[in-house]
């Protein structure tokens, strides 16, 4: 999970902010918020909820599915996995959900009963201030800190959870991939569906 908080430019500066953390659930691992934004919610921004069309068929969507599925697809091909396809039902359920957290302001993972079997990456900014490459970059820059070894010792820095994104993206027996994105309370959503689940205990991501 990653929240981006991009605030406006003062001297040329730019403040970004980046809150979250995981944990274990169900036998998978997954990423979860903790009480460094608040306990599961995004402080709401004062700006409005957008309302347009954001259907899984909208230009936007098929935007940013295009862009997601190409980049997920490049990091799969530097270590050699699979490529993954992209799934309307997983899209339309990573919309939904999407939808939801952008409309409530709330900021954490679906519940695994929601999902079974699937896999789920988180990504919150300001709104209208990242494409969809940057929002795909904040999980697939975690690669620097990633070591190839068995689920969970895959960080550099000990800690798996610095790379879990990017091993979700990676992971080689995931094959396929749907995302919906939303804006509300100031804020553009991502979320990503995968199926089958990565970041499996005692196994390697590829």
């Amino acid at each position: 999970m990653k929240f981006r908080d991009k605030l406006p430019r003062m001297s040329g500066a730019m403040i970004i902010a980046i809150a979250g953390a995981p944990a274990v659930t169900g036998g998978a691992w997954a990423n979860t918020p903790t009480s460094s934004i608040s306990a599961n919610t995004v402080a709401a921004a004062t700006a409005p909820m957008t309302h347009r069309r954001t259907g899984t068929g909208t230009p936007r969507q098929q935007e940013m599915l295009g862009v997601l599925l190409r980049e997920h697809n490049a990091a799969r091909a530097d270590v050699g996995a699979p490529p993954l396809r992209l799934d309307a039902a997983l899209s339309a359920q990573a919309l939904a959900y999407a939808q939801k957290l952008a409309a409530t302001g709330r900021f954490r993972h679906s519940a695994k009963s929601d999902r079974p079997g699937q896999g789920e990456n988180l990504w919150a900014g300001t709104q209208g201030a990242y494409s969809y490459e940057e929002m795909a970059s904040g999980w697939i820059e975690e690669k620097q800190d990633y070591r190839h070894a068995a689920f969970p010792n895959v960080s550099k820095t000990g800690n798996w959870q610095d790379v879990g994104h990017y091993t979700q993206v990676i992971w080689r027996d995931t094959a396929k991939l749907g995302c919906g994105v939303a804006s509300g309370n100031g804020r553009d959503v991502l979320v990503c569906r995968y199926s089958s689940a990565g970041n499996i205990m005692g196994r390697y991501v590829y």
